[in-house]
């Protein structure tokens, strides 16, 4: 198929781009197969990384007897080009938004011309739509008719559930038992045809395979097919049209599909720019990846970015990714409560713990390279459950010196908690939560132990507080931050 690639921008106008044996392609123009193994965007993929060159078919074929998805499929991994991306960029158009690019107001806090790229405005909230709707637009007529399935925690979920529908593509969603109740009814109200099984996503997946492999459906795995990556990596083209100097891309990695699209299509057009991945610490899957060589399974842990808990990164993702990603910066947990909070605060943009890892790593100090350089940050997704919401942004205040937390003993005489609240009123703290307990003291009967939750101006106010109480009294306990 050739499709010339519809923009508004001339970014995309006569892009050559070499394919796999030596010859060139113009972009707009797609192979015909769609997807190629091999070496794409001039890099050193291809017969380097172990990967075949030559076309491969756009659809494989079902689940395999022995379970194997025949999309990703380890032994024979698909490394995705420039002209997958630009067949992407024209298919999903009108079906997916073209999200704002906006200069942030976090510039002046960070000493770099930061740009937002708000792709939680998404219908369904996150990025996941690109890679959903051009997967489901790639599918032969008859496998459309049978429909799709997926295992998913709730973006990928929804982001099929919404096309599917659109597209008249029946879909069949497995969620596991932790799975947000707000997602499992959403996919529902999609149409989809949701299978609340597994304790975790490893049994959630199995389910879907099996599933998949009796009923004749398309396993679409959410961030290492294909065309799940070609449609991800729309979003770099967009960002190179919204932001044609940016100096660095900052990404969320989680199983690493959303690094690769964007690294193929913003390496093949902009090859100075520089492609930051960003992971959490509780699940550094790709870091270890790139040590080791491969895909290796790592040890996850709980964490606010929980949708880049992917314990092993995509075989097709990494071969096409490990290349062309610049860096890799692993983030704390407190750092990316505080983030979630600056963006809330400063932008009024709420986001998931995953779409704000990119903040996280300039106030960690990890990006000070690019002071006074153009920065885009990728806002993946605003799928956050709303109790989550609430404990991330008093995370955030505690790590920001602005929530606080201490126990004193005082008298239990007339006037002593009065005299605490008035010397927390003297240094203008606010007392969210006060409560006393007489029982479960170790000190005289006449002393009574008061806990206080107060909220203060910044890290210099908390200090000051902090000086305060340990003057005046004697026995005083301030939590540590775990």
């Amino acid at each position: 198929m050739k499709d010339k690639v519809a923009s508004s921008s001339d970014l995309l106008a006569n892009v050559t781009v070499p394919n796999a044996n030596g010859t060139s392609t113009t972009n707009g123009t797609s192979s015909t197969n769609g997807i190629k193994n091999g070496s794409a965007n001039g890099s050193a993929n291809g017969s380097a990384n172990g990967v075949k060159n030559g076309a491969t078919p756009v659809y494989r074929g079902m689940i395999t007897l022995d379970g194997k998805d025949p999309m990703c499929d380890a032994d024979n991994p698909i490394c995705l080009q420039f002209e997958d991306v630009t067949s992407a960029a024209f298919k999903i158009k009108g079906g997916v938004l073209n999200t704002p690019c906006m200069l942030s107001h976090l510039s002046s806090l960070t000493g770099m011309e930061v740009y937002l790229k708000q792709d939680f405005l998404q219908f369904t909230g996150s990025f996941k739509e690109r890679g959903a709707r051009y997967a489901l637009m790639e599918l032969p007529a008859s496998q459309k008719s049978r429909g799709v399935i997926s295992a998913s925690l709730g973006n990928h979920a929804l982001a099929l559930s919404y096309h599917g529908k659109l597209l008249g593509i029946p879909v069949t969603v497995v969620m596991p038992l932790v799975a947000p109740m707000m997602k499992i009814q959403c996919c529902r109200q999609h149409g989809a045809t949701v299978v609340v099984q597994g304790q975790d996503m490893a049994e959630a997946k199995a389910i879907a395979m099996r599933m998949a492999r009796q009923e004749e459906l398309a396993y679409i795995n959410g961030y290492d097919h294909p065309h799940i990556m070609a449609g991800q990596g729309t979003l770099g083209l967009e960002i190179l049209e919204q932001v044609p100097d940016v100096d660095a891309i900052v990404v969320p990695v989680g199983g690493a599909g959303l690094i690769a699209g964007i690294a193929t299509a913003v390496k093949s057009m902009r090859p100075n720019v520089k492609i930051i991945g960003v992971e959490s610490e509780r699940c550094a899957s790709f870091s270890a990846a790139l040590e080791a060589g491969k895909p290796v399974p790592v040890a996850g842990g709980p964490t606010i970015a929980d949708g880049l808990a992917v314990p092993t990164v995509g075989v097709n993702a990494f071969v096409t990714a490990a290349p062309l990603v610049d860096r890799m910066v692993v983030v704390k947990e407190e750092t990316v409560a505080v983030s979630i909070l600056r963006l809330v605060e400063l932008e009024k943009c709420v986001v998931e713990g995953a779409g704000a890892c990119g903040l996280a790593a300039i106030l960690d100090g990890q990006l000070d390279e690019f002071k006074g350089k153009k920065l885009v940050l990728l806002l993946c997704g605003g799928n956050i459950d709303t109790t989550v919401l609430g404990r991330c942004l008093e995370r955030g205040l505690a790590v920001d010196g602005r929530l606080m937390k201490f126990s004193v003993t005082v008298s239990d005489r007339p006037g002593g908690i009065a005299e605490l609240c008035s010397q927390l009123a003297r240094l203008g703290v606010s007392i969210k939560d006060i409560e006393h307990e007489r029982a479960w003291i170790a000190s005289d009967v006449f002393s009574v132990s008061v806990t206080v939750t107060c909220e203060t101006r910044d890290m210099e106010h908390a200090n000051e507080l902090r000086d305060t109480l340990n003057k005046n009294y004697t026995h005083i306990v301030f939590p540590v931050m775990r």
